[in-house]
C-alpha cells in the first residue's frame, strides 16, 4: 500500500495536516484538496481541536503548486477536470481563510502557486532559511490564482504587483519583511515549535512570537521606492514605459524579465490584482479567479507555457499574441466575464 498523499490526525489539541507527496514537491491534486477539506470540516465543530497545523513530510519543499500537467491536458479539451480541480482547491482556500480556529502553516521550503493558496490564509505563517516564495504563473501563461488577487494587492505598496508580474523569487528575509509570512524560525527550531504548540494548542501566535528570530536584512528594501513608483500604473504598457524611462540597472532588469512573460498573462494578472484590491470579500475574489481559471487554461499561451517550461523544458515559449498590443481590452473582458449563474463558483 502506498502512503496517503495527505496525513490528517488530531494530537494534543492540534488538527495536524501533513502534505505527503514529496517526489512531486507536494504539488496539490484534487484528491489532496478533498482530503484536507474533509479533515477541516470534521474538526471545525470539534471542541477538542484548538488550532490547525499544516506542514509537509520530508526535507524538500512545502508545496510547489498544483498539478499543472493535468490542468494543461484538461485545458486542451473541455477543461472540465481542470475546473473541477479549481473548484475544490478554491473551496479549500476559502475554508482556510474563514476557519474559526487559528491556522498555522510551516512554510519550510519551496512555496509556489497552490502552496501559497493553503498557507496565505493561515493566521501564523512561519518561514525558514529554506523558504523560497514565488508566484511564477506569468511565465507559463497563467495568472497568480489561489487567492493571489486578494493577497498580493494587500502587500505593502506595489510589491504584490511586482511579484505577480515578474514572478520574482523571495527568501525569508523579504517574505517576513513584506508580511507574506508572519514569523522567521530556523528549520531546526520547528520541532520546538511543535512541542510547545502541543502544550498550548490554542495560541500558535504566542508560541511563534516566543521562538521567532531575525531573518536578516531584506534585499528588497532598497528597491521599494522604485517598485511603488514604477508598478503603480493600471496598464502593463505604462509599466513597461516607466521601467524603460527610469533606465536604472534594476529597472531595466525587471523590464527584461517582463518581456519573457506571456503578454496575455501580464494583462490578465494586472487586471486581476487591481480588481481584487477593490473587492469586499475573499469569496468574491475566488469567484473571479474561477471564471479566469476555466478560460485561461484553454488559451494558446497556457498550453504553450506548460509545453515550454514543464513538458519539453526548452524554456522558449512562443507567445501569441507575441506582444502587449495584441491583447485587447475586449479579450480581457471575455476572460473576466461572469459565468452562467448555475456555473459560478460558490464557497462551501
Amino acid at each position: 500500500m502506498s502512503e496517503p498523499e495527505v496525513l490528517a490526525r488530531v494530537s494534543s489539541g492540534v488538527g495536524h495536516i501533513t502534505l505527503n507527496r514529496p517526489k512531486a514537491l507536494h504539488a496539490l491534486n484534487r484528491a489532496m484538496c478533498d482530503a484536507m477539506i474533509e479533515a477541516l470540516l470534521a474538526w471545525r465543530d470539534d471542541d477538542a481541536v484548538k488550532s490547525i497545523l499544516i506542514d509537509h513530510a520530508g526535507e524538500r519543499g512545502f508545496c510547489a503548486g498544483g498539478d499543472i500537467r493535468m490542468i494543461a491536458e484538461s485545458g486542451a479539451g473541455d477543461a472540465s477536470e481542470a475546473k473541477a480541480f479549481f473548484d475544490r482547491e478554491y473551496k479549500l482556500n476559502h475554508l482556510l481563510f474563514d476557519y474559526p480556529r487559528p491556522v498555522t502553516a510551516l512554510v519550510d521550503g519551496v512555496v509556489m502557486g497552490g502552496g501559497v493558496g493553503i498557507s496565505e490564509p493561515a493566521d501564523v505563517r512561519i518561514a525558514t532559511e529554506r523558504t523560497t516564495y514565488a508566484m511564477p504563473e506569468t511565465g507559463i501563461g497563467l495568472f497568480p490564482d489561489v487567492g493571489g488577487g486578494w493577497f498580493l494587492p494587500r502587500l505593502p505598496g506595489q510589491t504584490g504587483v511586482w511579484l505577480a508580474l515578474t514572478g520574482a523569487r523571495l527568501k525569508a528575509a523579504d517574505t517576513v519583511f513584506l508580511g507574506v509570512h508572519t514569523h522567521y524560525l530556523p528549520s531546526d527550531a520547528l520541532e520546538a515549535f511543535r512541542a510547545i504548540l502541543a502544550a498550548d494548542p490554542a495560541h500558535p501566535i504566542d508560541v511563534a512570537d516566543g521562538l521567532e528570530t531575525d531573518a536578516g536584512e531584506p534585499p528588497i528594501e532598497p528597491h521599494l521606492p522604485a517598485i511603488d513608483r514604477l508598478f503603480a500604473f493600471d496598464t502593463v504598457e505604462q509599466i513597461f514605459a516607466a521601467l524603460e524611462a527610469d533606465g536604472s540597472d534594476w529597472a531595466l532588469a525587471q523590464l527584461a524579465i517582463l518581456k519573457t512573460k506571456s503578454p496575455q498573462s501580464l494583462k490578465v494578472t494586472l487586471r486581476q490584482l487591481r480588481t481584487g484590491a477593490a473587492l469586499d470579500s475573499f469569496a468574491d475574489n475566488m469567484a473571479m479567479e474561477y471564471r479566469l481559471g476555466g478560460r485561461v487554461v484553454r488559451t494558446h499561451d497556457f498550453q504553450e507555457g506548460v509545453r515550454a517550461v514543464i513538458v519539453d523544458k526548452d524554456n522558449a515559449p512562443a507567445w501569441a499574441p507575441a506582444d502587449l498590443s495584441g491583447v485587447s481590452d475586449a479579450d480581457l473582458d471575455r476572460l473576466f466575464a461572469p459565468l452562467p449563474e448555475a456555473e459560478e463558483w460558490e464557497p462551501l
